[in-house]
């Protein structure tokens, strides 16, 4: 199911912030994003509609598996696309930057191909090291 960048951005915030706190709120997001707390809480509230996240009692959000697939398969190509880039030359900012509209845009196919030219090319550097 495809969904909107800004969902997947919001995903993926949650699934980084999990990685650092053992809880996270809305306004850990706002915070996060500088975004507005209504903002958050809108897209809060679509996220949960569309079976994301999970938010309790307390406002505690928790990703769904559906939202942690979508948040990890983001995280990682952010991950990769900006090391790459980096090891290219491109300067750091610019290569998160750009690292951040690529992965919501490449294709699962392109991403692999990318991934396997990295990992192979990671493979002959170690092996000459």
């Amino acid at each position: 199911m495809k969904i909107h960048e800004s969902a997947e951005n919001y995903l993926e915030t949650i699934y980084i912030l999990s990685k650092k706190k053992s809880e996270v709120r809305s306004i850990d997001i706002v915070n996060e994003l500088h975004f507005s707390k209504p903002s958050i809480s809108v897209a809060m509230k679509n996220l949960r509609e569309n079976g994301y996240i999970i938010m309790d009692k307390d406002g505690f959000i928790t990703l769904t598996d559906a939202g942690k697939e979508i948040a990890l398969t983001i995280y990682e190509r952010h991950v990769l696309l900006s090391e790459w880039l980096i090891h290219l030359g491109v300067d750091e900012k610019t290569a998160l930057d750009d690292a951040c509209r690529i992965e919501h845009v490449i294709s699962a196919e392109s991403f692999e191909a990318i991934k396997r030219h990295v990992t192979q090319g990671r493979k002959m550097q170690a092996e000459n090291e």
